[in-house]
């Protein structure tokens, strides 16, 4: 059953700069291998690092804001799949998609819990730990509401599929599991003696990552340090700012090498990664590229979070509260563990191995394709229990929508 599919990205996809990008990516295959016509909408300006869609046979446009020009695009391209890149692109356009194109299956990809992460980053801000996140904030209401509006929401944290399902009560029906692309490990990794340094990886851009450079920089690393004086800390990420590059140190071991052409090699030939990381939502793609070289890891229960419990995790797994004397012992000590034994090394390494392996089966459980396919097939069937759905398009989204025309109508005035 070949399909038109109409994905409106928040962001053109960069599979090389961030999980998200592998995810968008991932949905894109997906579709383009079930035979479907996919056209890729964005009102992100353009971007250097974004993976060739041409070559994938996918159409991209730009499209403006708070434009009726969309309408008679959506109309034109008359698709049966429209997928939403994130909330607020579900609130800037799910109206306009309604309207035209009723019959479409409306999905929803969450890439990760914005609010979920906001209420983590404002709890370490105000307590010191994300435990203590609000779940009911503004922002959550805003987020459910687009979830409980689409017919299908993709969500690639278990985690965050119980949090859905059990703490906002969303219906099951309306969820779909998609974990991200994760192939089985490489075989034949470079064994401990051919590997140095640690190293961290993660868009600068991203508020998590840039929390736990500073995190690196000021407490885990110097306690590192005082063990190995002799270790390197490699620091990858895109779009480095310039307050980023500032932390370069040759003489602490504290390397900022921004952009990583090719995260393979990085991760192959890392000893150990390290991922301090205190808030933040979804799956992190960094400790799934390194297990694929069979690279431990020492991160926090954040990081870990929806791949493994602490307990099958290749390498160790801190607290977050990484400002406390204890947990930077803690991060310290497992670090040296892991960077200088290979004994220690080795059975990590192993460990890396069999997570992935694990991981990667839970993507081949149940392809998205044909899931959605069938989905379309009973569409009126599957919104007729979804009581909420209804009642939401009933009572919300008229204030984005009168927002979007007046803005509409006050740019074409002279």
């Amino acid at each position: 059953m070949n399909l038109s599919a109409v994905i409106i990205g928040y962001v053109w996809p960069e599979p090389n700069s961030s999980a998200a990008g592998q995810n968008m990516l991932s949905i894109i295959k997906s579709m383009c291998s079930a035979g479907h016509k996919v056209t890729f909408l964005t009102a992100a300006t353009d971007s250097e690092h974004k993976t060739d869609l041409e070559s994938l046979g996918v159409d991209s446009r730009e499209i403006a804001l708070n434009c009726s020009s969309f309408d008679s695009l959506i109309e034109d391209l008359a698709p049966d799949i429209v997928v939403f890149d994130r909330y607020m692109t579900e609130e800037q356009f799910s109206w306009r998609v309604k309207a035209c194109c009723p019959n479409a299956l409306r999905v929803l990809n969450t890439e990760d819990l914005h609010s979920l992460r906001q209420a983590r980053h404002n709890a370490v801000k105000m307590h010191g730990d994300a435990k203590l996140a609000d779940l009911n904030t503004e922002l959550a209401q805003r987020e459910i509401a687009a979830i409980l509006r689409s017919d299908i929401t993709l969500v690639i944290s278990k985690h965050e599929m119980q949090l859905l399902a059990e703490h906002y009560q969303v219906p099951r029906s309306q969820l779909f599991y998609y974990p991200l692309p994760t192939d089985k490990s490489v075989p034949k990794s470079p064994p401990f003696t051919e590997r140095a340094h640690f190293v961290h990886i993660g868009n600068f851009r991203h508020a998590p990552n840039w929390d736990a450079v500073l995190q690196l920089k000021q407490f885990i690393w110097p306690a590192i340090r005082q063990a190995l004086p002799d270790a390197q800390l490699h620091i990858y990420g895109a779009y480095p700012p310039k307050k980023a590059t500032q932390l370069h140190n040759e003489k602490q071991g504290f390397i900022v090498k921004g952009w990583a052409r090719s995260v393979d090699d990085v991760m192959q030939n890392a000893r150990v990664l390290l991922a301090p990381l205190r808030f933040g939502a979804g799956v992190k793609g960094k400790f799934l590229d390194a297990m694929r070289f069979a690279t431990p890891s020492i991160t926090t229960w954040i990081g870990a979070e929806g791949i493994a419990d602490d307990y099958s995790w290749p390498g160790a797994v801190c607290g977050a509260d990484i400002d406390q004397a204890k947990t930077i012992d803690e991060f310290a000590k497992h670090a040296v563990a892991l960077y200088s034994n290979e004994e220690n090394w080795t059975a990590a390494s192993q460990k890396a191995v069999e997570c992935v392996a694990q991981f990667s089966q839970q993507k081949d459980a149940l392809p998205l394709e044909p899931y959605l396919t069938n989905v379309i097939e009973s569409i009126a069937h599957h919104r007729q229990g979804l009581f909420l759905q209804s009642l939401l398009w009933h009572q919300t989204l008229t204030a984005s929508k009168y927002m979007s025309q007046w803005i509409e109508a006050k740019n074409k005035k002279p």
